[in-house]
């Protein structure tokens, strides 16, 4: 057992040795820990895009909503279904029924072009005609200004997020669709979804506004249970008089988000990788100064009977330690200045904006910690096995 303590005792010792001397050496760990963190910090960001993507998503869809759309379409901008298809669908078994019928909201989407607040650069944003079931489809909709738009009226709502990222949709102003003044009449919440970033009009008077005829996009249904999904969609599939396809609300959103979030993570992964590098480097760089300043010390050490392996668990150690510090500072940093933080990008797959948090997670917060504790190890091991190696009379020698 002697043995053991005996190399455990030496490891303590050097290492708590070095943690002490770090205020010496205040400059060069300093520089690894900034780099670092900036490396944490600037990763976690731009994954955090990619998270307030998929969290803006997840927020749109319903586990008993379905969404059906013309077949060999994958998404509501090349879709088409005639007036009368959409009436069959309406009647699909699974669909909820009140009082006022089914549950199922046959709807247009549109794109028009509204100037952006912070840019004043034209972009395009979603003009959704709905039915009356679209409220109550939607069961994260809630109206917080104002009123909804009377049915056969050229009257918007607009979603809270779409108000906060573009010009001209405060409640009481107009914007122009088609050769007609619309105005503003009320504001809506969708619980964070993708609705948020939507204009919502009457599908009756959309339709003759773009010379649409009596045709739709998409039927969205709220169906009894998510079970009734395929009863559903086996109904319509089956259907002679149909050439539609159906889907789950959760999957389609899903979908809409793949293209984008591996867009935005690969991106920040690449960003990562080449910042990485250069924190490595820097890591290697404050290392090899650390060992080289202490190269007598550690000699002394060994010569006093300090074994190879205590000298490189330090050193490691210090590496590690200081690398720690540093993902810490990149997590927090990117925590406090990110988190939240509201924008819109483009969605290529409807080609229109879309608004979104960033959601810096604290998964991504733990994958900053790690990929910084990764850097510090990597970058301590070569000045470790250097100090672990160089021969005593060598090091004693040096000044």
């Amino acid at each position: 057992m002697a043995g053991p303590l005996n190399w455990f005792s030496q490891v303590v010792a050097v290492t708590g040795f070095n943690v002490r001397t770090l205020p010496q050496r205040g400059g060069s760990s300093a520089a690894a820990v900034f780099g670092i963190a900036g490396v944490v910090a600037v990763m976690v960001a731009v994954l955090s895009i990619g998270q307030g993507i998929l969290r803006t998503m997840e927020n749109s869809a319903s586990f008993d909503n379905a969404i059906v759309l013309r077949s060999g379409s994958n998404t509501e901008l090349m879709s088409g279904l005639s007036g009368d298809t959409a009436k069959i669908i309406a009647e699909a078994p699974g669909i909820v029924r009140s009082d006022t019928g089914p549950l199922a909201s046959s709807e247009l989407f549109v794109i028009i072009n509204l100037p952006k607040r912070s840019t004043g650069t034209d972009a395009n944003v979603p003009l959704r005609g709905v039915l009356p079931a679209a409220f109550e489809i939607r069961d994260r909709f809630q109206l917080v200004e104002g009123r909804l738009f009377e049915r056969g009226l050229n009257e918007v709502i607009v979603g809270v997020a779409a108000r906060r990222e573009f010009a001209g949709l405060e409640l009481g102003s107009s914007l122009e669709v088609g050769d007609e003044r619309w105005p503003v009449v009320g504001i809506f919440e969708a619980g964070g979804g993708i609705a948020e970033s939507e204009i919502w009009a009457d599908a009756a008077v959309i339709q003759p506004a773009y010379r649409r005829g009596n045709s739709y996009q998409a039927v969205y249904a709220k169906l009894s249970s998510p079970d009734a999904f395929t009863q559903f969609k086996d109904k319509l599939t089956t259907d002679p008089r149909l050439n539609v396809k159906a889907q789950r609300e959760m999957e389609y959103y899903s979908s809409q988000s793949e293209l984008l979030y591996n867009l935005i993570t690969g991106l920040g992964s690449i960003i990562a990788v080449i910042m990485g590098l250069g924190a490595l480097f820097g890591a290697l760089n404050t290392m090899y100064t650390a060992v080289s300043a202490r190269n007598r010390e550690i000699a002394t050490l060994r010569a006093l009977g300090f074994r190879a392996g205590p000298v490189v668990i330090s050193v490691l150690s210090e590496s590690f330690l200081l690398a720690l510090i540093g993902g810490v500072i990149g997590g927090g940093l990117a925590y406090f200045a990110f988190d939240g933080f509201r924008t819109a990008t483009i969605n290529f797959t409807s080609f229109s904006q879309v608004a979104f948090a960033f959601d810096v997670t604290p998964g991504l917060l733990l994958l900053g910690i790690i990929i910084a504790a990764l850097i510090g190890l990597v970058g301590g091991l070569p000045p470790a096995y250097r100090a672990a190696t160089l021969p005593i009379a060598t090091a004693l020698r040096e000044l």
